[in-house]
């Protein structure tokens, strides 16, 4: 005799575009609960689906600290600065704020949150960028994913949380059309041991990025906040002077975003540390229902 399916289960979640750009437009949709220990991880990773995001964030809070979660469909991350920006949103409040915040790594994050008219600014330490160039036998299998020629210059391996490949294109036009094969993307990226690829292109007067992430369950990212804090730290290895950058994101996906990194240590003395700021709109909590 078959036993009865256990009903679903309500959950609120709170929708936040983070990242958004300066007028309100656009961001990265971003799932946020309330931390609850009865859920598994398998509950958790169907978040994003019911909530039609690429992400969900699970906040805890106690006393000035504020721990986060993230999850994908594909599973946990150990950090996700897009999803830091939301969550720091649905927790800021009227007034300026600081807080510390504790990611799945244990790491502590000191971070910043202020009203901007209907919006939140969000500033958090992303932490230390480790940078490397990548070898030949990494390069080629994922320029041929992305449908690029075999050879590149100015590629970088940058491990914030998990590594990533960072990748120059010549102009916005380029960056525009690309068309990755998904499932060798995909594929390349998992046995590499990388996040995904960030490409992007750009200067004084402004960068462009996107962000592919099959492995994670994410084609395309509308706005890889990480991705862009580890773009600061190598632009600022080879150019000291170039500490702070402003990347737009999201826009071939219709959702425009726009993320600040800056470089704030620059002694010259192991890995750079890296801050990262966005805005955020709070839009809405719905009750989700949760299959048991």
């Amino acid at each position: 005799m078959r036993s009865a399916r256990r009903p679903a289960r309500p959950v609120a979640v709170t929708l936040v575009d983070a990242c958004v750009r300066a007028d309100g437009r656009g961001g990265s949709p971003t799932a946020v609960l309330g931390e609850d220990a009865t859920l598994s991880d398998e509950q958790r990773r169907r978040i994003p689906g019911l909530a039609g995001t690429s992400h969900a964030v699970f906040v805890a809070t106690a006393a000035d600290v504020t721990s986060l979660r993230f999850f994908t469909a594909e599973g946990e991350l150990p950090a996700c600065g897009h999803g830091t920006v939301a969550a720091l949103a649905c927790n800021a409040g009227t007034t300026r704020r600081n807080r510390t915040l504790r990611t799945a790594g244990s790491h502590w994050i000191p971070a910043w949150t202020r009203p901007r008219n209907l919006l939140v600014a969000a500033e958090f330490e992303a932490g230390r960028v480790a940078l490397r160039e990548p070898s030949n036998a990494e390069l080629v299998p994922v320029l041929a994913a992305l449908g690029l020629p075999p050879k590149a210059s100015g590629a970088c391996v940058a491990t914030l949380g998990r590594p990533r490949l960072l990748l120059p294109v010549p102009d916005s036009a380029q960056l525009s059309v690309l068309t990755p094969d998904f499932a060798a993307l995909e594929a390349v990226c998992r046995q590499l041991g990388l996040l995904g690829c960030y490409l992007y292109t750009g200067g004084e007067q402004g960068f462009a990025a996107r962000m592919f992430a099959p492995a994670i369950g994410v084609p395309e990212d509308i706005a890889n906040a990480n991705s862009t804090a580890c773009l600061a730290a190598w632009l600022h290895a080879g150019t000291p002077d170039c500490r702070s950058i402003a990347v737009d994101m999201g826009d071939q996906l219709g959702s425009p975003a726009t993320i600040t990194a800056t470089v704030m240590d620059t002694s010259g003395v192991g890995e750079p540390v890296v801050h990262v700021s966005g805005l955020a709109k709070v839009r809405r909590t719905v009750l989700l229902d949760l299959p048991a």
